[in-house]
């Protein structure tokens, strides 16, 4: 083989056989899908995904009842401080209605008292 198409023609061929070659074993036709299910790391990853689904819809429902419990707790809350501030507005406008009613009596007390003291003696000179 001394010719130089022959020989391209050669490592075309040997190039595309090692390429095939390489495909197919990498693609392993040999193996089955049951032969994937018998790993035991597969039953196990199998597993723990079941439990970690059941576990994630358990957690699901208690974090749904615990939000419907605060929201109804908040209601009750809301509600409680709706009546005492109703309540407190109903003290201020009695204690101003009280205020506004009898400003005369507030006025005929005084609020200060006047102490008079004695002159201040003092005994001593610098």
């Amino acid at each position: 083989m001394t010719s130089h198409v022959g020989r391209l023609y050669a490592l075309a061929v040997a190039l595309v056989v090692f390429f095939l070659t390489w495909a197919t074993v990498a693609a392993r036709p040999w193996t089955t899908r049951s032969a994937t299910r018998t790993d035991p790391r597969t039953a196990a990853l199998a597993a723990r995904e079941q439990r970690l689904r059941h576990e994630s819809i358990v957690v699901a429902r208690i974090v749904r009842h615990r939000w419907a419990v605060y929201r109804i707790q908040l209601r009750r809350r809301q509600q409680q401080i709706a009546a005492v501030n109703r309540a407190n507005a109903a003290a201020a406008r009695q204690a101003q209605v009280a205020a506004s009613a009898a400003p005369a009596a507030a006025a005929a007390a005084p609020s200060v008292h006047v102490v008079s003291l004695p002159p201040l003696t003092i005994t001593r000179t610098s």
